[in-house]
């Protein structure tokens, strides 16, 4: 075994040292300068106004109806971040991201649930104080998490459904290709939701035969996003229920992906433990979160950890090492640990004889 696969992968860059520039701690004060230049520029419909046309910043400004004095810093802004790019000639375009995901109607388009998790999660931080004095979460109870409401309509369901495929779209195509799935026919995806992760994989891996465990509400969402990747239906199958209280079912592979870490440590445990029984021999439990480094420097994964702990009762965020030790108290020898996109890290469990 390669110890090379056991290295616990770094996604952003955390600070090594410590600050030294007042400015630099007043930056971090101003911190939300950035989220609210994405946002007026969003909110404006400046991203779905340059795709339809590119522009200098006085046709920009024209389009929009905007003052001249703001734009040029207010463009620049933008391309600093890369969310624009600026020619020689002045001309600002969308970058590749803002193409692909903050223009409507785009199949990645996540302005929508961009804008909705701003404002709870912006509430939610709110409460940080209260958290660290009482430990308990506070946004699962406040009116501004819509979540409850959102599994009560169809259309916003789909609308929310659809903007969580596009932030972790790109999840499934790494796994599908640095997982060697050539040793297993089937698999499950325990809070599968409407099947982007299982259908991603079965159409890399046509010998594949895949599950997807989720509440009830999910199965059509999850026969028509098959038919319309013409996934077959005797492919992937659907099975409805409650992973919390039900039994998960049987499959060469458990994969839980972006499910233990809203669960309180006793009941991440005790699902591996329940996955792991109901493998193979030969068999994998594969784990992915956006889980902290084991040297806990990366940044943004602390910070969703902190956002976790404000939005869910038991909910955080976790290291490699804690999830390794998980799957040896269940019995499976850890082989592999990816890096995958969307801040995400793959622990890889197999269960041997």
């Amino acid at each position: 075994m390669s110890t090379s696969n056991l290295t616990t992968p770094a996604h952003s860059a955390g600070a090594d040292a410590a600050l030294d520039d007042a400015f630099d701690i007043m930056l971090v004060g101003w911190s939300f300068m950035r989220s609210k230049l994405l946002m007026t520029a969003l909110d404006m419909g400046l991203f779905e106004t340059l795709a339809k046309e590119p522009g200098t910043a006085e046709h920009i400004a024209g389009r929009l109806g905007l003052h001249q004095r703001g734009v040029p810093d207010f463009l620049d802004s933008l391309t600093a971040l890369g969310l624009l790019t600026r020619d020689d000639d002045g001309v600002y375009r969308n970058g590749p991201a803002t193409g692909r995901n903050l223009i409507p109607g785009q199949p990645g388009y996540v302005g929508g649930f961009l804008k909705m998790t701003t404002e709870f999660m912006g509430a939610g931080w709110e409460t940080l104080a209260d958290m660290l004095h009482t430990g308990a979460a506070h946004g699962q109870d406040s009116s501004k998490v819509p979540f409850a409401q959102i599994f009560r309509d169809p259309q916003r369901l789909r609308q929310f459904l659809s903007a969580m495929d596009s932030l972790n779209s790109a999840i499934g195509p790494e796994l599908a290709r640095q997982y060697d799935w050539s040793q297993h026919t089937s698999f499950v995806d325990v809070g599968g939701a409407r099947g982007n992760l299982a259908d991603t994989l079965l159409l890399a891996h046509p010998h594949l035969n895949g599950g997807v465990f989720d509440r009830p509400v999910m199965k059509p969402f999850l026969e028509e996003l098959a038919a319309d990747r013409g996934v077959a239906a005797d492919r992937i199958s659907f099975h409805g229920g409650d992973f919390y209280q039900d039994k998960i079912p049987g499959a060469d592979v458990v994969i839980f992906g972006n499910v233990l870490h809203d669960t309180p440590v006793a009941t991440r445990k005790d699902l591996i433990a329940q996955a792991a029984a109901h493998i193979p021999v030969g068999g994998a439990v594969i784990v992915y979160d956006p889980m902290i480094d084991d040297d806990r420097r990366d940044t943004d994964t602390l910070l969703m950890s902190l956002t976790m702990m404000m939005q869910s009762p038991a909910g955080n965020e976790y290291t490699p090492a804690q999830c390794r030790a998980w799957m040896a108290e269940a019995g499976l020898e850890v082989e592999q640990v990816l890096q995958l996109p969307a801040h995400a890290t793959a622990v890889v469990g197999r269960k041997r004889a």
